[in-house]
């Protein structure tokens, strides 16, 4: 018996060695400075995506012939869309192809998720 409070004594000797220790470390802590927050720079815009491209065929009927950026293209064309109010009701992510839709898709209908594989066949 005599060894158990031996050691139950050194136990309690040691835990109040390390307190005033990690005491000292939190203070430290909380007075270390933070570092400044790295400033975000704009976004550049992808060159490819920012190249005029010529819409042809039934892609120009639409948007017109005039060169453009991938970007503004897929913006007049949901324009378009919108404008003729040809997005499914029930099902929005289908597009229903009017007269000059139709020749794009090559079907009547098609999802908003093919809408750039069409487009794209279209531009050079």
């Amino acid at each position: 018996m005599a060894m158990k409070k031996r050691s139950a004594k050194k136990s309690g000797k040691k835990s109040a060695k390390k307190s005033p220790a990690k005491k000292a470390r939190k203070v430290m802590r909380k007075a270390a400075p933070k570092k400044a927050a790295k400033k975000k720079s704009a976004r550049k815009p992808n060159a490819a995506f920012m190249k005029p491209l010529m819409p042809t065929g039934p892609l120009a009927a639409i948007i017109g012939s005039s060169p453009m950026p991938r970007t503004e293209v897929t913006s007049k064309i949901w324009a378009y869309i919108k404008k003729n109010k040809l997005q499914d009701a029930v099902n929005r992510r289908n597009i229903n192809a009017d007269e000059k839709l139709r020749p794009l898709f090559g079907k009547a209908q098609a999802t908003m998720f093919e809408l750039t594989k069409y487009v794209s066949r279209h531009l050079k």
